[in-house]
Parts: C-alpha cells; sequence; structure tokens
C-alpha cells in the first residue's frame, strides 16, 4: 500500500498553541480574540460545547452575525461572519476566515475521530490569526507538525487536590459523580435520588438539548449533584467542587481498561472552577468486588495535582481528500499510511467499515463514476446515531442509498419517517432510541443535495428531536430528581417554619409546588414515598404550617362545608375522619337527652384554642338541628323524670328506652300498669299493640339510621324501613331493629299491629253479632297484608302469632262449579306463661309442619293427642299472653343505658 504524505500548512507563522490544563480559560481566550478580529471559526468536539459558545458570541456580536453549523443542525444567518462548529462539520478551508480555532486538539489521538481533528490541526488556518487549543501533552507534537508555531502555556486558575475516597450518602454539594456505563450511571443516580434528593444526569447517548437542560438543571441549583460519563470532561463548564470516580477504567471499544493519568485529569479538571479550587476522589463500594476499595495510585495522584503526563507520541490521520475514481481507489486512499513518523493510520472507523461492507455486494458493484462514487462515500459516513454497529448501519445505509442514488429523497417520504418519531410516549430507553433515529434524518436533512424542501424538512427533524429532548428530560428528572427532598434539604436547614407550605385544594400540602403530604380531614399524613430521613423534615414543616392551615380550615367547614358533616358510629365526621365523639353524659336524677356533650378528636388538636372553642360551639349547634328526629325519644326521657307520671308508667317508659323504642308485651310488665296510665301514654306517642308496645314515630327512616349512626342501637337497620322484608335480606339471627317474624319475611311492627287489629276488628264483629256463641268462628280478609308485601302463607303465621287461627276451607272438587268456601278463622288466647316454640318457628320455615299442628310429647316422650282448644269464657278482645318475638330491646351500652340509669333511679 502506498504511503501519503500529509499536505504541510503554507504559512504557520501565525499560528499559536495555547496548551495547559483544564480552568485555565483557553477558550474564553479564544472567544475574546474572534470576536476582535472581522470574523472567525472555531471548531469544537461536542455539538453541546458548540451550542453553548455561539450563545455567547451571539450575546456579542448580535444573531444575525453568527452561525451554528453542526452534523444535525444549522442555523446560518445570511450575513454570518462568526462560525461556530463541530470539528466534523467545520470547513476545511484555509483563509477564508481571519481567525480560526481548534479546540480540544488533542483529540487527535482519539482512535475513533482522531483523524479529523488532525486534519483541522494541520490545515485549518485563518488569515490572520489562528489558534490551536489543548492539553500540554500536544506540545511535541505541535512542534513537530507546526514548527513555526507560537506555543502558549497557560496555568490553572485553581488548585485541583485529592480528596480521598468518599460514602455516597456523604458526597459533598456540587459534586459529579463520574461513571463508564449507562448501567452505573443509573444506579449512581437512583442512590442519590434516595440518600440526597436526586442528581443531573449527562451521556453521550444524550441528544445535546437533553444534556443542555440537564446541566442548567445542575447550573441553576436545582439539584447538587450530576451524573456522567467521561463525556463530562470535554470543555463541558459546570460549577464543580468535587468530581467523584464510580470507576476508573472503561471499554474503549477494543478491550476494558484503565484511564490513563491524563484522561482521569481531563475529567477530574472539571472541579474548581476560576479562583475556587476543587477536589477529586473515588466512590467507597465501588471496588473491584474483592473488598479493596476503588482508588488512585500515588503516582497518578501526583500526576493530575501537578498536571504531568506523559506527552502524545503520535495522533491519527486518514486521508481527507481521497479520490473518487472508483470504490476501490476511494478505499485504497482511505487506508493509505501517512509518511511523517509522528502520524499513524487511524483505525477502521465505522464509515470506513460500512464502505467496505456495501462496496463487497452488487450494490457496491453498481456505483460507478466519480459523482456516484463521492455521494456513496457521503451516505456511508452518516454517523451511527443509534450505536448499532456495522451491519445494521450497512443496511440503514443501503435502504438510503437505494433512494439517493436515483436523486433526491421526496419530502413526503421523509416527513413520513419523521413523524413516525414524532412521538412522546415509552421510557428513558425508548425516548433515547428515537432522538437517535431522528438526529439521523436531522443529518440527512442537512446533506445540500439529499433531501427535497430541504429546510422544511430539517426544521420538522429539530423540532421532533426537540419535542424528545424535553420529554427525555422530564423522564430522566422524574425518576432521578425527588425535587421535594432537594427543595427541603436547600430551602428548611435546621428551621421548618421556613418553608412556604400551601394547602391545595384537594388536601395536599406544597412547598412551591412539591407535595409534603396530605390533610385528610383535620389529620396530616407525610407523603408516603417520603424517606425515613426526609419523613422528619415533612412532619416538621407540616405541623409549622399546620395551626392557621387548620383554623381557616374550620372557619370554611363551619361557614360553608356543614353539608359535609355526617353522624357515624358516634362521632360527627368529616371526610371520613371524626371530628368529635358524641355521648350523652349525666348523674342520677340530672341526665337529660337533649343535651349532648362533645369530645374533639385528636386530629383537632394542632387547632388554635380560640379557634377550637368555635369550632366546637358550631358542632354542637350542628348536632342539635340533627338530633330533631330523636324529639319523641326526648319526650319520653321528659316523661321519665316527672314524677307525676307515677313509677309504673316511668318504669315503662324506660323501658321502652332502652328497647329503642320497641318492646314485646310480655317483656313490658303491662301486668303492673294501671289501665288509667294508658291514655298518659298514648299521648306520649306509645303504642299498646296485641304483640309489641312501641312508639311509632321511631319507626320512621330517620330516627332509626340516627340511632343507629350514634351508636345508640348497634342492631342491624333497614336504611328505608320497608314495610315488609323478604327472606334473606337479613343475616340469620341478626333481624333489623322494628321489625318482628312473620314467617320467611319480617314485618314492621306498626304494620303488624294495623294487620293484627284489623283481624280483631273482624272478630269483634261476628262476637257482636252472635254474643251467645262461644269463640265464634269469622271470616278474614287478607288484602291489608298482602299489600304491604307479605305473602299470604306469611301473613297466616303473623296472626297465629297473636293467637288467630285458621281452618283452611276446602278446595272446589274435580269438575265442580262455583266460588270455594271462604276459610275460618278462630281466635284462642294463649295461656299465662305459654310462648311461641321458635324450633317449631324454625322447622315451619324450613318445611315442617307448622308448630300450631305439631304433636306434643309428654315427659316420657309418649306423643300425645291433639290439644282441644281451652275454654275461653272471657269476652275481651286483649289477648292474655302475647307470644316471645325476636325483636326484644335491644342490649347495647351507650347513652341510652345512661339515661336509663338515670331514670330507674
Amino acid at each position: 500500500m502506498t504511503f501519503s504524505a500529509p499536505p504541510r500548512p503554507t504559512d504557520d507563522a501565525r499560528v499559536r498553541a495555547v496548551l495547559g490544563p483544564t480552568n485555565t480559560g483557553k477558550t474564553h481566550l479564544a472567544i475574546e480574540r474572534m470576536c476582535g478580529h472581522s470574523s472567525g471559526m472555531m471548531g469544537f468536539p461536542l455539538r453541546l460545547l458548540a451550542r453553548e459558545v455561539y450563545d455567547r458570541v451571539r450575546a456579542i456580536k448580535g444573531d444575525k452575525q453568527v452561525a451554528l453549523i453542526t452534523g444535525e443542525e444549522r442555523i446560518e444567518p445570511p450575513d454570518a461572519r462568526y462560525f461556530l462548529c463541530t470539528a466534523e462539520a467545520m470547513p476545511r478551508t484555509s483563509g477564508e476566515h481571519a481567525f480560526v480555532a481548534l479546540d480540544e486538539a488533542q483529540l487527535g489521538a482519539d482512535p475513533e475521530r482522531g483523524h479529523i481533528f488532525t486534519d483541522r490541526l494541520l490545515h485549518a488556518r485563518g488569515r490572520e490569526e489562528t489558534m490551536i487549543l489543548g492539553s500540554a501533552t500536544l506540545e511535541p507534537l505541535v512542534k513537530a507538525l507546526i514548527p513555526r508555531a507560537e506555543i502558549t502555556s497557560r496555568p490553572r486558575f485553581s488548585t485541583l487536590s485529592h480528596a480521598g475516597v468518599c460514602k455516597l450518602s456523604r458526597l459533598p454539594k456540587r459534586s459529579a459523580v463520574v461513571a463508564f456505563s449507562v448501567e452505573q450511571v443509573y444506579a449512581m443516580a437512583e442512590a442519590l435520588r434516595r440518600f440526597r434528593g436526586g442528581a443531573a444526569v449527562v451521556m453521550g447517548a444524550l441528544s445535546p438539548e437533553t444534556r443542555n437542560k440537564q446541566v442548567a438543571m445542575f447550573q441553576s441549583g436545582e439539584v447538587d449533584y450530576i451524573v456522567a460519563t467521561d463525556a463530562i470532561g470535554m470543555g463541558l463548564n459546570l460549577d464543580l467542587d468535587h468530581v467523584a470516580f464510580a470507576a476508573l477504567s472503561k471499554y474503549d471499544g477494543r478491550r476494558k481498561r484503565r484511564l490513563t493519568p491524563s484522561e482521569m485529569a481531563q475529567i477530574a479538571g472539571r472541579a474548581g472552577r476560576h479562583q475556587r479550587d476543587g477536589t477529586f476522589g473515588t466512590l467507597s463500594g465501588t471496588g473491584k468486588g474483592d473488598g479493596e476499595p476503588l482508588a488512585f495510585t500515588d503516582e497518578e495522584v501526583y500526576a493530575i495535582e501537578e498536571h504531568r503526563f506523559a506527552p502524545l507520541t503520535h495522533l491519527f490521520w486518514r486521508e481527507a481528500e481521497p479520490r473518487f475514481d472508483s470504490l476501490d481507489t476511494l478505499i485504497a486512499d482511505l487506508e493509505a499510511r501517512p509518511a511523517d513518523a509522528v502520524l499513524r493510520a487511524a483505525p477502521e472507523a465505522i464509515d470506513l467499515a460500512v464502505l467496505k461492507r456495501l462496496a463487497s455486494d452488487s450494490l457496491g458493484a453498481s456505483v460507478r463514476g466519480a459523482g456516484n462514487v463521492r455521494r456513496f462515500w457521503e451516505a456511508c459516513s452518516l454517523p451511527d446515531f443509534r450505536n448499532l454497529g456495522v451491519e445494521p448501519h450497512a443496511r440503514f445505509v443501503a435502504r438510503l442509498w437505494e433512494d439517493l442514488r436515483g436523486g433526491y429523497l421526496g419530502a413526503d417520504f421523509v416527513a413520513a419517517r419523521i413523524a413516525e418519531l414524532d412521538r412522546m410516549q415509552g421510557d428513558i430507553d425508548t425516548l433515547q432510541g428515537r432522538i437517535a433515529a431522528i438526529r439521523s434524518w436531522a443529518y440527512i436533512c442537512q446533506r445540500p443535495d439529499w433531501v427535497l424542501a430541504r429546510d422544511e424538512m430539517a426544521a420538522r427533524a429539530r423540532a421532533v428531536e426537540a419535542k424528545l429532548s424535553d420529554a427525555l428530560h422530564a423522564r430522566l428528572t422524574e425518576r432521578f430528581v425527588n425535587r421535594r427532598t432537594t427543595l427541603l434539604m436547600k430551602s428548611l436547614g435546621q428551621d421548618a417554619s421556613a418553608l412556604p407550605v400551601t394547602l391545595e385544594t384537594d388536601g395536599h400540602l406544597t412547598v412551591e409546588g412539591e407535595s409534603i403530604g396530605r390533610l385528610e380531614g383535620f389529620r396530616f399524613h407525610v407523603d408516603p414515598d417520603a424517606g425515613v430521613a426526609d419523613r422528619r423534615m415533612l412532619l416538621a414543616a407540616g405541623e409549622k404550617a399546620l395551626p392557621a392551615l387548620l383554623a381557616s380550615r374550620a372557619e370554611w367547614l363551619l361557614s360553608q362545608g356543614l353539608g359535609e358533616l355526617e353522624i357515624s358510629r358516634g362521632a360527627i365526621r368529616w371526610q371520613g375522619r371524626a371530628l368529635a365523639e358524641i355521648a350523652f353524659p349525666g348523674q342520677p336524677g340530672a341526665g337529660h337527652f337533649g343535651t349532648p356533650r362533645l369530645t374533639l378528636t385528636r386530629d383537632l388538636a394542632l387547632l388554635p384554642e380560640t379557634a377550637r372553642a368555635d369550632f366546637e360551639a358550631g358542632l354542637a349547634a350542628w348536632l342539635e338541628q340533627q338530633l330533631e328526629p330523636l324529639e319523641p325519644l326526648r319526650k319520653l326521657a321528659e316523661a321519665a323524670r316527672d314524677p307525676e307520671a307515677g313509677s309504673q308508667a316511668r318504669a315503662l317508659v324506660i323501658t321502652l328506652i332502652e328497647a329503642r323504642g320497641v318492646i314485646s308485651r310480655e317483656d313490658a310488665g303491662l301486668e303492673h300498669l294501671p289501665k288509667e296510665m294508658r291514655p298518659y301514654l298514648r299521648k306520649l306517642g306509645i303504642t299498646f299493640g296485641a304483640l309489641d308496645i312501641f312508639a311509632a314515630p321511631l319507626l320512621k327512616p330517620a330516627p332509626r339510621r340516627l340511632l343507629h349512626a350514634l351508636g345508640l342501637d348497634p342492631r342491624p337497620l333497614n336504611e328505608a324501613m320497608l314495610p315488609v322484608l323478604a327472606e334473606g335480606a337479613w343475616a340469620k339471627g341478626r333481624l333489623p331493629a322494628g321489625y318482628r317474624y312473620a314467617g320467611t319475611q319480617a314485618i314492621r311492627v306498626d304494620l303488624a299491629e294495623k294487620i293484627l287489629r284489623a283481624a280483631f276488628d273482624a272478630r269483634s264483629v261476628v262476637t257482636a253479632a252472635r254474643p251467645k256463641e262461644r269463640n265464634p268462628a269469622f271470616r278474614l280478609d287478607l288484602a291489608l297484608a298482602v299489600s304491604v308485601g307479605l305473602e299470604a302463607d306469611n301473613a297466616r303465621r303473623l296472626l297465629g302469632s297473636a293467637g288467630f287461627r285458621c281452618d283452611r276451607a276446602r278446595p272446589l272438587s274435580e269438575g265442580a262449579q262455583g266460588a270455594p268456601a271462604p276459610d275460618r278463622w278462630h281466635w284462642r288466647p294463649r295461656r299465662p306463661g305459654e310462648r311461641d316454640d321458635r324450633r317449631g318457628e324454625r322447622q315451619h320455615r324450613q318445611g315442617g309442619k307448622p308448630a300450631a299442628r305439631r304433636e306434643q310429647q309428654d315427659a316420657k316422650g309418649k306423643p300425645q293427642g291433639k290439644r282441644k282448644p281451652p275454654r275461653n269464657d272471657r269476652r275481651d278482645d286483649r289477648p292474655r299472653t302475647a307470644p316471645k318475638p325476636d325483636t326484644g330491646p335491644a342490649r347495647a351500652g351507650g347513652a341510652f343505658d345512661k339515661l336509663a340509669d338515670l331514670l330507674k333511679g
């Protein structure tokens, strides 16, 4: 293979090499020198750095005079005189601009991109001044390649010193953590989120816009930490005090190797800006895995602190102006070796690998002529933004060439490809993949002869990249930054009252938009996602602000929010939480049902004293209104204390209060009540029924619900107090209050009384018409019972519990005509002490024989004949003994029990 000698620059007398470590002001000097000339151009290793300098020069010279040229972006005003470029996009011309500078020129020793920087170092020249900026290790190569160049060394503005090993949890503020893999970057950022509130993330895989936003987040102080790859060492100007290495080795594309001291210094040198000193060190817990901590050697520490490194011995070179006669000629020129001793042939880059791969198949055979060969090489030079590798990237280039060799890419085709990537959904890796893909299309759209409607398509690609970068920045921030913790650590310190806490409409307490917890009712709950350390800060911040906030909330609740209050489980509740417990205390002889006592719960402990008293008074007034449905019970309580009522009547009233308004006759002790007292009790709303004694107003839905909500009647509740409950509407053995069994159904006791009263009325009519007959049979219409929802069989069972017996009429014989004969009813009062057989009732509900027809057995177990109906000489309508129903007095404790004790006394 022939050797090619690099062309020598025509005029090296105006070349000035400014060399030195980081933080020496080299870039700042070049910007000042360029702005002093009539025109200028600077080349940078990163699009991010080019953009940063572009913004600085534009602020000095104005928008119309400054241009930005990169592979994916081109902002070039017609009258532009100052050009900021990436090294790859930097024109290779000489003498067109008064000033030319190349930053980070030591990257000529980089195996991947070194030949680009070497070519610009050799050929990029300004008419009046040329500056080469780089590390001091570049000095011998500058002397060898540009003998007449003026070399200037600049000392570092600040001191860089070794700080040893540090735990991640004790990392000082304004620190950068450097890792060399995506996995390790994410792990470090996640750890910093847990320990210190979060970190910005900078990686080469991020789009420049995303990196800009992440760096801005760190620079503005929103976070105090940044996690980055070695991309941080390439000219990013950060306000860093400390650089911590999470690893000291990296994979360079061929093998995993330890960083060289100069590479370590390039990264560590980001610590300290201007006159502020910086430190560097390593992180504990990230060693070799054998217990040995990660650490610099003494030689490496000395080299970094003193900026003494082995000089570079060579730069990589590749022919920058190959011949395009054929693909073979092109490949031969690109693989040619330089004749200069300090230059070496660049390793095979991906553009050359793709060219050789495509040239070897049928696609390469169709590329003929210098124009097509040049165009084909430009297609192969498309950067592999997606890091796919040679084969996948070669297939993408081949597909691109299929369209390009016929002319231009159609605008509709390019627009469709851009639109496919215009989606903001997905995780971090998905968005990174889309950004890499859109960068490829942005590069394609920047080519002058590849795309129709080039400017429009380039603008679309940049817009999509900006949107994707914003979405990626948001994902990174969401995942790796706990803004609340960062804010607390920055603003709170030791003074919890310093935070501006705001109560949002949804109950969240926020500090500058970040939630620190939530108010549920009047109880503050720290955000459940907060860590252990954060919880103390959040609780302190919340409790300092709560008294005023709770007072405001209490005032609003009494003025506008009373409709949201409810009584439940013996307390006044709001939003499901108890505000005040309700009790009806009293001493013997002084108790009064109408004056409940409120006990505010611990949720209101932080309420100021004045606001607390006003709130308690407001709740008491509201409760008084809510207790109006229990006015009948209040009247009973007043009668129970009336000495003129008589002891027997007072005893019955107390028993009725204990039973919450319903009691069976046999438990009422009516044998002790004089008949002349019944009118007095009826005026109080008490009904003396055939089976039950009850206060009818207390059987309405409102008082029943209120009794249940107050916790005074723990029995099951039927919210609507329906007339009849179907079988299965209540739990076994848990009949709702105010009902009694009626066969397989249950009926409200006041409606049961109406049905029974109708039966007695029907019997009395027959008895009055036939006074000489003993217990005459009568007819009974069950229409009333059926109309309220009671089944006919269950109505008969209800009547049977009051002593009515039905003789069913025989059905018409087959073929007979006419109306069937009506049932005949008799009434047999129960003897004293006779009670319902519950087992018989259950047997009846389960399909067995009715209790009234079951054979009774004597003491020896022998069955006896059916018992004959007893003589009934009495003519009054009152049953002798009522059956024992399931709706006896409630046995719950509470305010009424205390009241009963009071009244009995």
